[in-house]
């Protein structure tokens, strides 16, 4: 998983190299560093929704014309022909690609698309919602346990973290649009955040919001006192202006941005949880300015800096900390009448737990009120519509996954569910600029030492492989993500795939990580901020693109045939630059060169970093994957050509995909006698180890010196011709492929296929001293996915190898599923990874990133 870094936590952006502002002609300007709102100052003008205009040129037309205006200014100064290259490169690199956009103008905005204006489109925080819009107004939930002993403090809950000690948490029920339940353990507490939309006006709808505290245990538990914070928070454009009421408790929030017009909230009295007014609770009230949203919860625990006393009718006096009681603003315009943008009010409210309240968004086009058509979505009302949705989503996940009918237990049935709504509720809308650094060319070194430009600012609408560690969009990842989330909702994953298509370059290349935004910035270490131009990922977005092939959707097909222009200029791309030293052969650009502290050097334009490639790297490298990914790539675009009637493209790729479906070619790359299996090859040697120095672990090569050989590394790259579907069923080598995943010395264990042999020398190694393995021996479930598809796709063809196929692909299925299901049981959570000695899950939690796939996998849906 190629996800540019393994450890915590980011540092500040100061630390990150200096971006380089574009000028007017497109060209950076001089390097500096900088600290906060890099990439993210107001969008630039409205981009065409496709096509040129009259007076525009071509992509080739603009090139030769860039091209001559830079010899003429190149040869002027003296500069050289390979500065002038350079200087193009870096050029197009920040350059968008002018084909036509897949989606239509403006298609997140309220008028095109209302029902999924709003959403928890911010992954990163426990609770919160947003709109899909550039400067969006965010909302949130924070809390704070006060304690059970008076004067005693727990800690501000907001973002999620992986080691705050949260946990389990995730959403139990989420519908990906208008509906989701989600419950968060924070030891003896347990709070269940809801929400529901109501259609309507012309700004997307309106929506409430429940949040339920109670104690985790009825036995020997003390309910703590808990403050709630309630926020609503302005990101450049709009204000939002309390309403004050008595004792810090607000009559409501007043609000008004340019996507939602006037706009107002309203933090209803507590209740118990038969919806029973409560008789007491102590409010507080803060309103300032904005400090950027990735400093909002420091902003707020700075502001936590008095004593309180809740005073209950009956009862004993309790300190707790709290904001200031008043509503008075604390920016410094406050009698200047200059609007003030970038404005943050948050509304406190503690008392004991158990109890239950609500906030409510009232949008100004729906009247204003109880007197609004419906009545407010409160109280009884919100129940009833909570049930509703409730229901109607457990009837459909049936009715689509069929789980109860094939015998799934109602254990196993909540798994998928979570699974499902996990992945949904992952979903996040980001804007911003990335980092990039051009590609050097061939006559250039890998790392460049030119400074990053600024990709465009551009939206990106995508899920996240996990809402603690990794929130953000991750290209290989989403490929898999939409697997699951086009069985559910296909008009989200065709969303996901126009934002992703439209971070093309000029050149056709699209950035593997996407870091857009402040909040995406802050939790993200400085050297993995930039992107390389010249590195690549595989294309695992056209798994989703063969389900739409293969579904007959009449909407999915009219996408495919406006994205197809895209889809076929990053594929194109993918295979140029990528192109290995000999014809048909492909290998990673943008290896770790090989330092002295790395066992093996680390390919994460892969996706499969540590995976231990050729030890010593060098443009003579042939990688097995990447191959198979192209010729998979090129099948599912000749067959996207040819349901489009895109002839000549479809003649073009057809003859490269025979080319590369060609068996005896393939062997005569990657075929190892001596290894009896598929492999990289490159210049390599097994003689390498770490070894204690006076700086550490420090790499050793001993004998045999490194040579070009066939990499002998068994492991999932070893299966890609097969994961794939690459291989005719009566293939001489699919029974040793079978044979190698079957091997328990081997890939096979009681938990699903092991990443790398067990029997390698690298197996379970540490690649330096600070980096532990990996891709060396875990289950990762996106390749076990793949196997499942595969193994079941062999199992249907007449061949000598189908009775085995098939027995494989039950006796892994059940494996597979048995464990991710008593992990999450015993744990509450989806796993990065998982063990292959004793099953149990690792890396970052929660993951409803690929491992979501479980629920296709218990659905037998490949």
């Amino acid at each position: 998983m190629a996800r540019g870094e393994r450890k915590r936590r980011a540092g500040p952006l100061a630390d990150a190299p200096g971006p380089r502002a574009p000028d007017k002609a497109g060209r950076g300007g001089a390097g500096r560093r900088r600290e906060g709102r890099v990439g993210v100052g107001p969008a630039a003008g409205p981009r065409r929704p496709g096509g040129r205009g009259a007076g525009d040129q071509g992509p080739g037309s603009a090139a030769l014309v860039a091209l001559g205006l830079a010899l003429a200014l190149g040869l002027g100064l003296g500069l050289s022909w390979r500065g002038i290259l350079a200087w193009q490169r870096a050029r197009r690199a920040v350059t968008l690609h002018p084909a036509p956009l897949a989606l239509p103008p403006n298609s997140s905005s309220a008028a095109a698309s209302p029902d999924l204006f709003w959403g928890t489109y911010r992954p990163h925080v426990y609770f919160g919602m947003k709109t899909r819009s550039p400067r969006a107004p965010v909302t949130g939930l924070m809390w704070l346990q006060q304690g059970a002993t008076p004067g005693t403090l727990g800690q501000l809950r907001h973002t999620c973290e992986q080691g705050d000690g949260v946990g389990p948490y995730g959403w139990e029920l989420h519908d990906g649009v208008s509906f989701g339940r989600q419950r968060l353990q924070d030891g003896p507490l347990l709070l269940t955040t809801e929400f529901v939309k109501r259609p309507g006006g012309s700004h997307g709808g309106e929506w409430s919001w429940r949040i339920t505290a109670e104690p985790q245990s009825l036995e020997g538990s003390v309910s703590p006192l808990l403050s709630l914070f309630f926020y609503v928070a302005t990101d450049g454009q709009g204000t939002v202006r309390p309403d004050p009421g008595t004792g810090g408790q607000l009559k409501g929030i007043d609000g008004h941005t340019e996507d939602l017009g006037d706009f107002r909230l309203v933090l209803l009295p507590p209740t118990n949880a038969k919806g029973t007014a409560l008789k007491y609770g102590s409010y507080n009230v803060l309103w300032m300015p904005s400090p950027g949203l990735q400093l909002l919860t420091e902003a707020v625990k700075s502001r936590l800096n008095r004593w309180f006393q809740h005073r209950p009718p009956g009862g004993s006096p309790e300190r707790y900390l709290g904001l200031p009681v008043s509503s008075q603003w604390e920016g410094e315009n406050s009698q200047s009448g200059h609007t003030v943008r970038g404005q943050v009010v948050v509304q406190q409210l503690t008392l004991k737990i158990p109890f239950r309240v609500e906030l409510v968004f009232e949008s100004g086009s729906m009247g204003s009120g109880e007197s609004r058509p419906g009545g407010r979505l409160a109280g009884s009302m919100l129940s009833q519509a909570l049930d509703t949705h409730a229901a109607a989503f457990t009837h459909r996940f049936e009715e689509t996954f069929r789980l109860g009918a094939r015998g799934l237990s109602s254990g196993e049935q909540a798994l998928g569910r979570a699974a499902l709504s996990g992945l949904l509720g992952g979903i996040g809308y980001f804007y911003g600029q990335g980092l990039v650094l051009p590609d050097p060319g061939d006559e250039g070194p890998e790392e460049p030492a030119t400074a990053p430009s600024l990709f465009p600012p551009a939206p990106l609408f995508t899920a996240v492989p996990s809402r603690s560690f990794f929130p953000r969009g991750f290209l290989w990842d989403e490929g898999f993500h939409q697997l699951v989330v086009h069985q559910w909702e296909p008009r989200l994953t065709r969303e996901a795939l126009g934002h992703w298509l439209g971070l093309l370059n000029a050149d056709g290349w699209i950035g593997r990580e996407q870091v857009l935004g402040d909040e995406a910035r802050a939790r993200v270490p400085p050297p993995f901020l930039v992107q390389r131009a010249a590195h690549a990922n595989p294309p695992s977005l056209l798994l989703p693109v063969m389900r739409m092939l293969d579904g007959g959707d009449t909407a999915d097909l009219d996408f495919l045939r406006t994205a197809f222009p895209r889809l076929q200029a990053w594929f194109s791309w993918l295979r140029q630059s990528q192109a290995g030293p000999l014809p048909l052969s492909y290998r990673w650009r943008g290896r770790d060169q090989a330092a002295a502290g790395l066992l093996n050097p680390k390919t994460l334009p892969s996706g499969l970093d540590d995976y231990p490639r050729a030890s010593h790297p060098s443009p003579d490298e042939r990688h097995l994957d990447l191959r198979c990914w192209v010729a998979f790539g090129a099948s599912v675009l000749t067959q996207l050509a040819q349901k489009l009637g895109e002839t000549r493209a479809e003649t073009e790729l057809a003859d490269l995909a025979a080319k590369l479906r060609d068996e005896n070619g393939l062997d005569s790359l990657h075929w190892a006698p001596e290894l009896g299996a598929f492999a990289d090859f490159g210049n390599h040697t097994g003689a390498v180890r770490l070894a204690r120095g006076p700086q550490g672990l420090v790499r050793v090569v001993g004998r045999p010196p490194p040579h070009l050989q066939y990499v002998n590394a068994l492991g999932y790259v070893s299966l890609f011709p097969l994961l794939l579907r690459l291989l005719s069923p009566d293939s001489p080598h699919l029974g040793p492929l079978l044979d190698l995943l079957a091997d328990s010395r081997q890939l096979w264990s009681p938990f699903g296929l092991r990443s790398l042999s067990a029997s390698s020398p690298l197996y379970g190694q540490r690649n330096s001293e600070h980096d532990p393995p990996y891709w060396r021996g875990a289950v990762w479930f996106n390749v076990n996915y793949l196997a499942l598809g595969a193994l079941d796709h062999y199992g249907h063809l007449d061949g000598p190898h189908q009775a085995h196929a098939s027995q494989l692909h039950t006796q892994l299925r059940t494996n597979l599923v048995g464990n991710v299901w008593r992990q999450y049981r015993d744990t509450g959570f989806l796993w990065e990874q998982y063990s292959d000695q004793d099953g149990h899950g690792m890396g970052s939690r929660p993951f409803h990133g690929w491992t979501s796939l479980v629920l296709l996998a218990m659905a037998e849906d490949y």
